[in-house]
């Protein structure tokens, strides 16, 4: 089974619940809850919201390491066979779209970017615009350029890396897809659809009170690591803002509201992911009242 949803929406405690129910193990599959040294800041479980249930990828990762999508698919065979030896059902949440795409969809068979041009590509892109790193790509893969936003650094860097170390467009590659981990026949598939209103209400309770209870605290030791930048956990929403607070540059009532604003941007942008490419999963509304008392029944009966 899995479930999807956009950050607050309610997924990980519908994800307990089903997994009391059938005996199960929670695994994740949202890429910044994998980082050991963030667990305030990326709303992972606490062991009271686990409930009991065995929690499978949380923390498990040192935020100094680029966690990739191959190695969450690596990770995951690991931890599906290991709930499967054991006569668990694993119940996969996470909202990171591309995780669950590749989990359920397979993952185009890119070849390593070796790290000398990665690097070199992460010191001509430092202080570049975006814009003008997306002319960049536009000149060298039109295809590609083209599918992604000027404002999508990241995604355009990688693709241009890509083109650099293979000779190929990420979209050549794209296209060639590996088998999906879990195939979609008998595959139970849920997003949760939470009103808008009610999640912009979420968030913001969830941010303030992350920040009330050790999320400054834990931005002040993260910020002391002295990270590369450019490093994915470095990008988590909220760490940024966070950091700064942290460590004096702007007041934390600003980091806690800027904050919340870059959350509810993503949830947007993981709400379009989920309509996209999950238009054939079962959908359930969250309401002011929260899930509808089935929510569990409806989780274990969907196929």
């Amino acid at each position: 089974m899995v479930i999807a949803g956009p950050t607050a929406s309610g997924k990980s405690a519908l994800a307990v619940a089903v997994a009391t129910r059938l005996g199960g193990v929670v695994v994740n599959a949202d890429s910044m809850q994998v980082y050991a040294e963030l667990s305030v800041l990326t709303a992972r479980p606490t062991a009271d919201e686990m409930g009991g249930v065995p929690h499978r990828l949380y923390g498990h990762v040192p935020a100094a390491e680029r966690y990739t999508v191959a190695r969450f698919l690596a990770d995951m065979a690991g931890a599906l066979a290991a709930a499967r030896a054991a006569g668990q059902v694993p119940v996969i949440v996470g909202g990171t779209g591309m995780y669950l795409t590749a989990l359920t969809e397979g993952l185009s068979a890119v070849p390593p970017v070796p790290e000398d041009v990665a690097a070199d590509w992460r010191r001509r892109a430092d202080g570049m615009a975006a814009a003008d790193l997306h002319a960049r790509l536009a000149a060298v893969d039109p295809v590609m350029a083209g599918r992604l936003r000027p404002t999508d650094p990241q995604r355009v860097l990688r693709a241009l890396m890509v083109r650099e170390a293979t000779g190929r467009s990420l979209a050549d590659w794209q296209a060639e897809r590996e088998p999906p981990l879990l195939a979609a026949d008998g595959l139970r598939r849920l997003v949760l659809a939470p009103e808008r209103a009610l999640l912009h209400r979420r968030i913001a309770a969830r941010f303030r009170a992350m920040a009330a209870e050790g999320g400054l605290e834990e931005a002040r030791a993260f910020a002391a690591l002295g990270l590369d930048a450019g490093l994915p956990a470095m990008k988590a929403i909220g760490v940024p803002e966070m950091m700064a607070a942290a460590t004096g540059e702007i007041a934390v009532e600003d980091a806690v509201e800027a904050a919340i604003v870059a959350t509810r941007r993503y949830a947007r942008r993981q709400e379009t992911w989920f309509r996209n490419q999950f238009a054939t999963w079962t959908r359930l509304p969250v309401t002011d009242a929260g899930l509808p008392p089935e929510a569990v029944e409806v989780a274990v009966a969907v196929g």
